[in-house]
């Protein structure tokens, strides 16, 4: 599903071209690992990174993403690069508690005017609700990531696993939350160490 966004909806919902951007080059990574295509992987992997590191804040978990699919796209021809972007995409995770921290809940339609009221009577404990999802997306995408080996490239069948789940539950709107699904969910995986 192609998305077309205009540059007032991008600025509406506190997004830049950089997110989508950075989104498209994460899916083309997939993409060509899917069809084992390492070179194009690698690439579209370098250019999810320069993006990240250019135009993300410290603490994005997306930047931590780059790095670590970076790793996993030079693990098999460079091991010690591959390893040390590894380390440095946990490090990066690990620091990502701030950001998710600052995150705002979404304000999304509801079924009734009666639950329109209360999410609006009760904000302070639906964004508290939210809070625990975001904190358990992040704790289950580090845990994931730890448990890498990075002497290993990610599998043609993982890859598509990623993108066919992400083309599937990417959500509609342009939030923070997808900010982080994104940054989860787009993490390649690769084999996992013994």
């Amino acid at each position: 599903m192609s998305e077309n966004w205009s540059i007032n909806e991008l600025m509406s919902a506190g997004w830049t071209e950089h997110d989508l951007a950075w989104e498209a080059c994460c899916e083309q990574m997939a993409a060509a690992l899917a069809d084992g295509d390492h070179a194009a992987a690698a690439n579209a992997s370098a250019n999810a990174l320069r993006l990240a590191r250019e135009h993300f804040v410290a603490g994005d978990p997306r930047l931590a993403t780059s790095i670590a699919n970076q790793a996993m796209c030079v693990s098999g021809q460079k091991a010690d690069a591959g390893k040390q972007l590894l380390d440095e995409a946990i490090s990066a995770w690990k620091g990502t508690h701030m950001w998710i921290e600052k995150m705002q809940a979404p304000r999304v339609a509801r079924s009734s005017l009666f639950h329109m009221r209360m999410e609006q009577k009760h904000r302070g404990a639906y964004e508290d609700n939210w809070r625990v999802k975001w904190r358990d997306i992040a704790e289950t995408t580090r845990s994931r990531l730890a448990g890498l080996d990075p002497s290993t490239p990610p599998q043609i069948e993982a890859a598509r696993e990623v993108l066919s789940r992400w083309k599937r539950e990417r959500p509609a709107m342009l939030n923070d939350t997808r900010k982080l699904l994104a940054a989860s969910y787009l993490l390649m995986p690769g084999l996992q160490a013994n």
